[in-house]
């Protein structure tokens, strides 16, 4: 077998044993939490055997062996189960959320992934000058901020003050494209200034690192310019850490918004999950955090994979 195909099939196959194991995890964080699922659904006021039935119906008297892996069979089969709290099939609203929820990722992946090169593309022109200082101080300022407090701050400013974008971030399928992205301005703004500083960062020092070759210095010395330099030369061979650090700021943009949803009250995975964390809706919660899991493991995957590809000597073995 090829050098690469094995090492594609060994990634896939270890993605899925840790999906496996983290679908374990939150299986089994689940049905540890404190309180009783049929007493939440049924109300202080429920008899005995209400109780005992409703337990009996939701599988709750069987072994935690056995749920597990009734639970994980049925969710490799697409089928999530049913939410307690108002009987509906969890796939169903689990699929407009996580609509919702890709939608936000990707503008704010649209917006931050470009800047985030660019800014350290230009960090890496004038290094150790004051654009390389300003963007260093500006990038490492927002991401010291708390999200939600930066969230805070533009919606009371840009907000209620200017009155340029509205503070609650919902969306519908009857509003236009600019309707849309009006609404989530505001939302895509701070997720953008979260993972801005940690992808500038990387671009920054993967380039410097291969700045330091001989094969740069001999590009200098055949009178190429400095960008053209960087563009050219550094840029490509400093690609594979600069891909693993992107998939991993938008792993972030679409399992870490949980905050940024609930702040902008925005009809995503992460509002849904919270809305069910508290009326303690454990298929809900089950359900969420497998699809989040996948979602980090399988865009690990894709940045190891791209790792792979991106090395001459894998793609080219002697």
């Amino acid at each position: 077998m090829h050098p690469i195909l094995k090492l594609v099939a060994q990634r896939l196959a270890l993605s899925f044993l840790l999906l496996l194991a983290a679908s374990a995890l939150i299986f089994a964080g689940t049905i540890i939490l404190p309180g009783d699922v049929a007493q939440s659904i049924l109300g202080q006021s429920a008899t005995p055997e209400a109780l005992a039935n409703l337990r009996e119906e939701l599988g709750l008297n069987e072994p935690a062996l056995s749920r597990y892996f009734s639970w994980l069979g049925n969710a490799l089969q697409g089928d999530l189960g049913t939410a307690l709290t108002n009987g509906r099939d969890i796939a169903e609203s689990v699929g407009y959320r996580l609509k919702n929820t890709l939608f936000l990722a990707f503008w704010a992946a649209v917006v931050s992934v470009p800047l985030a090169i660019g800014l350290g593309l230009l960090a890496v022109r004038f290094r150790n000058r004051w654009p390389d200082k300003l963007i260093s101080g500006v990038t490492l300022a927002s991401i010291s901020i708390p999200e939600f407090l930066i969230g805070y701050l533009l919606m009371y400013f840009v907000s209620v003050k200017l009155g340029w974008f509205p503070s609650v971030a919902m969306i519908n399928d009857t509003m236009t494209l600019g309707q849309k992205l009006q609404a989530i301005a505001l939302p895509v703004t701070v997720l953008t200034l979260v993972v801005l500083a940690h992808m500038m960062r990387m671009t920054r020092a993967a380039i410097l690192n291969v700045m330091q070759s001989a094969y740069i210095e001999t590009a200098e010395l055949k009178g190429l310019s400095g960008l053209q330099v960087i563009y050219r030369h550094a840029f490509p061979n400093a690609i594979a850490p600069i891909v693993n650090v992107v998939m991993l700021n938008l792993a972030y943009l679409v399992v870490g918004v949980v905050v940024i949803e609930v702040v902008f009250v925005y009809p995503g995975m992460g509002q849904y999950l919270v809305d069910h964390v508290s009326k303690r809706d454990v298929p809900v919660v089950q359900a969420c955090g497998l699809i989040f899991a996948a979602v980090y493991i399988g865009l690990n995957m894709v940045a190891d994979i791209v790792s792979i590809l991106a090395n001459p000597r894998l793609r080219h073995p002697k």
